[in-house]
């Protein structure tokens, strides 16, 4: 095993902990100190209030980790399939240790949290991203994938401007549903044309011939779950912003 993928691993154990540490720890107190609300939410609330917390975290630090890769790794956008995935490596890692955490989490508290679409959407990543913890492939795609979680803080908020009694027809509410939808549309949808012809310019290529089957389905199978689950989010997210603009347009009509 490469020393590259023996770290790697390291950092799969070490994030998980670290955002097991956070959700038990970190999360209760910071947020006793930022919002006196926090104190008053059931225990099932303040669970999942936590959660979106770690979750936030995540997606920020990964998020932008992904972009300062996209614009500057030449070797990853040189070659997408074999290029240098050192970097990527320990975004992708990071992930995988949020994932484990996640699904724990989920489990743990099934009948609050549980939901079976985050479960599938957890074990496809996990299936994927291992292939690039192992073997280093696809560093560009794996990277250009996690692109999407620069829309996870935008979802967590309006979540919390509930759980503080936002009133869903005020402007600050329908201000970030907007920009959840936008740069929901923008990170999951808007990205999948360029995506498959990056895949298709690819195809056939000595390069994918060196993968393996195992790898190209471990690649394009979960890509493709992947991208039903965020066409139903998608649809989702469009039809809750849509019935909060009307509600607020009858509210201002009566």
């Amino acid at each position: 095993m490469e020393d590259s993928t023996r770290l790697g691993y390291c950092i799969v154990a070490g994030s998980f902990v670290a955002f097991q540490f956070f959700f038990s720890a970190v999360s209760p107190q910071l947020s006793l100190s930022l919002s006196s609300r926090y104190s008053t939410l059931p225990s099932v609330k303040q669970n999942e209030w936590n959660s979106r917390c770690v979750s936030t975290l995540h997606a920020v630090i990964v998020g932008l980790f992904c972009l300062c890769i996209l614009w500057f790794d030449d070797a990853v956008n040189a070659n997408p399939i074999w290029g240098d995935p050192w970097l990527v490596k320990l975004n992708i890692a990071v992930t995988c240790g949020y994932l484990l955490y996640d699904l724990l989490l989920l489990v743990r508290y099934w009948r609050t949290l549980g939901d079976s679409l985050f479960v599938c959407h957890h074990l496809a990543a996990l299936y994927a991203y291992g292939y690039v913890l192992s073997r280093g492939v696809l560093p560009y795609f794996a990277n250009f994938r996690l692109l999407s979680e620069l829309s996870t803080p935008f979802v967590n908020l309006r979540w919390f401007l509930d759980a503080v009694g936002w009133p869903r027809s005020s402007w600050v509410v329908l201000a970030n549903g907007l920009a959840m939808m936008v740069v929901f549309f923008v990170v999951r949808i808007a990205v999948i044309p360029s995506y498959y012809m990056q895949v298709y310019s690819w195809y056939g290529t000595p390069e994918y011939e060196r993968l393996g089957l195992g790898v190209q389905l471990a690649w394009i199978g979960p890509s493709l779950a992947l991208e039903v689950l965020n066409m139903v989010w998608m649809y989702r997210i469009t039809r809750g912003f849509y019935r909060a603009i009307c509600r607020s347009v009858s509210r201002k009509a009566a």
